[in-house]
């Protein structure tokens, strides 16, 4: 599948519609033009159809409108993706590493269980991506290559997470990978490594 054929998410029509909206201010589009366009943006099925809306008007200061790939390879992989993934452990383990597609979203929950999320081979379908953490006596790990930055907006009660230096990275252009969601009575540990080096054969 193309990626402009893909289905659009409510994220994608809320930043083209604030982006007509920057337009209407600028005055690059009249009162009339711009609801005829955010009536076409809310009848969007597919990203191509989305972006039409916008085709003729210039990005943001901040970057295109459209969905942001990390790479090539991610647009490719992102025509099966389904916008979130979810993983679940309880009472045992689960983990996520080597080649895999980070969805947007991620939703984690460990309860009395362990799981382990390895990004340094990931390939992210945003340059932001977000884990949405429900850790319930358990324990959540993971591990990003140098340079990722990760930011802490979950909730500790009786519990913590330790970034170990990862939100410390202050490149603008840098991935990131958002934490939300809540610790209780158990932990989150991220920590920065290098990917392994492959044996050669």
């Amino acid at each position: 599948m193309e990626p402009e054929k893909m289905r659009a998410s409510d994220a994608d029509r809320e930043r083209v519609a604030e982006r007509l909206r920057e337009a209407l201010a600028e005055g690059r589009l009249d009162p009339a033009e711009h609801t005829e366009r955010l009536d076409a943006l809310y009848r969007a099925k597919t990203v191509g159809e989305v972006a039409e809306t916008v085709r003729d008007l210039p990005p943001p200061a901040d970057g295109p409108e459209a969905p942001v790939f990390s790479s090539p390879e991610a647009e490719r992989l992102a025509s099966a993706s389904q916008g979130r993934e979810n993983i679940v452990a309880v009472f045992g383990g689960a983990e996520r590493k080597g080649r895999w597609l980070v969805e947007p979203r991620t939703n984690v929950s460990a309860m009395f269980g362990g799981i382990g999320l390895d990004f340094r081979e990931a390939v992210l379908t945003r340059r932001e991506v977000t884990v949405q953490c429900a850790v319930l006596c358990g324990g959540l790990d993971i591990t990003v290559p140098p340079g990722v930055r990760v930011v802490n907006s979950t909730t500790s009660i009786f519990g913590g997470t330790s970034l170990h230096g990862t939100d410390a990275v202050t490149d603008p252009n840098a991935p990131v990978i958002r934490l939300t969601g809540t610790c209780m009575f158990g932990g989150i540990d991220v920590k920065a490594k290098k990917p392994k080096r492959k044996k050669k054969s």
